[in-house]
């Protein structure tokens, strides 16, 4: 018979057990902290209907790329994990089925954060005992679906259990924000708040550019056949935004190029894209002043601006064009900052109205380049290791490479990167726990006092986050 499914009180703490002494201590301090959630992208309307979750497959495999991508890289088709087609094709709709695959492939997770996620869950969110395999498959599934049929177990009360105290969505500039606006209407809308992404709209050659642009037209009541329309239309979306209670914006772009634009180059290359005639390179040139730009307005309007380049989106084109973006077929490239950032750094880093929040994928570049930017420029912070480094080493590296120059006060904080609403409270978890450990080293190496390293790691935890994204103006 196979163990039964446990969480370690220790796991993810040092293995030395003087440090693991005083990581305890220092995690004590942190558990239960309410969680502060400022770049995700669980969807708005999963709030606002508060509907039951359909199936357990439907919460924790479908729409975690994580999971599924690991899944796919061992042979197991999209469509067999019930991941939409764009053309409606068929794709597995028996939640049984693909909560097997998980199941009969959970030796593929060793090692892996998503196998700590996934254990987190299914013991403290769904209070199951058996270890995840072909024979227990069913009997799992049962107990999951069991739990989310449980009126208590609909996302706005998870956002009590999960103690989640703001949580922000990522939507798009084109986005009317009617979901918002029902939150708002139940008292959530100072709690969960969006983010707003105007990428499909500064990316001129996208495939979907026009549409999204005449959207964006009607949306604001403005013309957008005009560069001047253009940036007037983006400034009335993002004061929308503001007053449904955004605090931030998202940018994920190929590079961390800002080169800006004069004023009639900006225009004569987005003539060229309505014209269906935009060069690769014009539509790259473009982007690179579009970031310059929104830097400008974050600083008048006070949204926060996270970036986060070093992603070649949709690496594989036959499964880009049948289930379209964000489907796991993203793959990370070298990342460059220090040059990429200076025209946009010149003109906003010393300003207290601004703040940036750099992201990477990247991890050569923590300590050449990001955190001698954030050691220096008052307007930048570091934000948390993300995707493919959202993971225990991934996080230690982190502090170890980032710390000494740019120290803990100019990042932050842990703020979660998901789509996989059950696993919010795993990953904090799993971030307070390596902070505990990599604070608990300073402590032993006396470099830090046991006091210093609690209310460091309440910092990072909680206080942080908040501060860091705080609107400036």
């Amino acid at each position: 018979m196979p163990s039964p499914l446990t969480l370690h009180p220790d796991r993810a703490l040092p293995a030395e057990p003087a440090l693991r002494s005083v990581a305890r201590t220092i995690y004590g301090q942190t558990r239960d902290l309410p969680l502060v959630c400022m770049h995700g992208h669980v969807e708005a309307s999963v709030f606002a209907d508060n509907a039951a979750f359909p199936d357990p497959a439907a919460l924790l495999i479908t729409p975690d790329h994580y999971v599924t991508r690991m899944l796919v890289s061992q042979g197991i088709a999209p469509e067999d994990l019930g991941v939409p087609r764009t053309d409606g094709g068929p794709v597995e709709q028996d939640g049984r089925a693909i909560w097997r695959s998980l199941c009969e492939n959970w030796h593929l997770f060793r090692g892996t954060p998503s196998r700590y996620w996934l254990e987190h869950e299914l013991v403290e969110v769904f209070g199951v005992e058996e270890q995840p395999s072909a024979e227990t498959a069913d009997s799992l599934y049962a107990a999951v679906a069991a739990r989310i049929a449980e009126p208590d177990f609909r996302p706005q009360q998870l956002l009590d259990r999960f103690r989640i105290e703001l949580l922000s969505t990522t939507d798009p500039a084109t986005s009317p924000l009617a979901e918002h606006a029902r939150l708002a209407e139940q008292g959530l809308g100072e709690r969960v708040v969006p983010t707003f992404r105007p990428d499909a709209l500064v990316h001129l050659d996208g495939p979907d550019w026009q549409r999204d642009a005449k959207a964006l037209a009607q949306l604001a009541d403005v013309d957008t056949s005009r560069y001047d329309g253009f940036l007037e239309a983006l400034r009335a979306r993002r004061r929308a935004f503001v007053a449904a209670g955004g605090l931030a914006t998202d940018h994920g772009h190929l590079t961390a190029d800002t080169t800006p634009l004069d004023r009639a180059e900006a225009a004569r290359i987005y003539d060229r894209a309505w014209s269906g005639q935009v060069t690769e390179s014009e539509a790259a040139a473009f982007a690179a002043h579009m970031l310059h730009v929104m830097a400008g307005m974050s600083r008048d309007d006070g949204l926060v601006m996270q970036l986060h380049p070093g992603v070649l989106r949709n690496h594989h084109g036959d499964v880009f064009a049948a289930h379209g973006a964000d489907k796991g077929f993203d793959i990370p490239v070298a990342a460059e900052f220090t040059r990429g950032l200076r025209p946009l750094l010149e003109d906003y880093g010393t300003d207290p109205r601004f703040r940036l929040i750099l992201f990477t994928v990247d991890e050569t570049v923590y300590s050449r380049e990001l955190a001698p930017l954030a050691g220096v420029y008052p307007s930048v912070r570091l934000g948390a290791p993300w995707w493919f480094l959202d993971s225990p080493d991934g996080m230690r590296r982190f502090r170890e490479l980032a710390t000494e120059t740019a120290g803990f006060y100019n990042t932050s904080g842990f703020v979660d990167d998901t789509r996989a609403f059950a696993s919010i409270p795993a990953r904090h978890d799993l971030s307070r726990r390596i902070d505990a450990g990599y604070l608990a080293r300073l402590v032993a190496e006396h470099r830090l006092s046991e006091d210093e390293a609690v209310e460091t790691a309440v910092d990072l935890a909680y206080r942080i986050p908040k501060r860091a994204y705080a609107r400036r103006a």
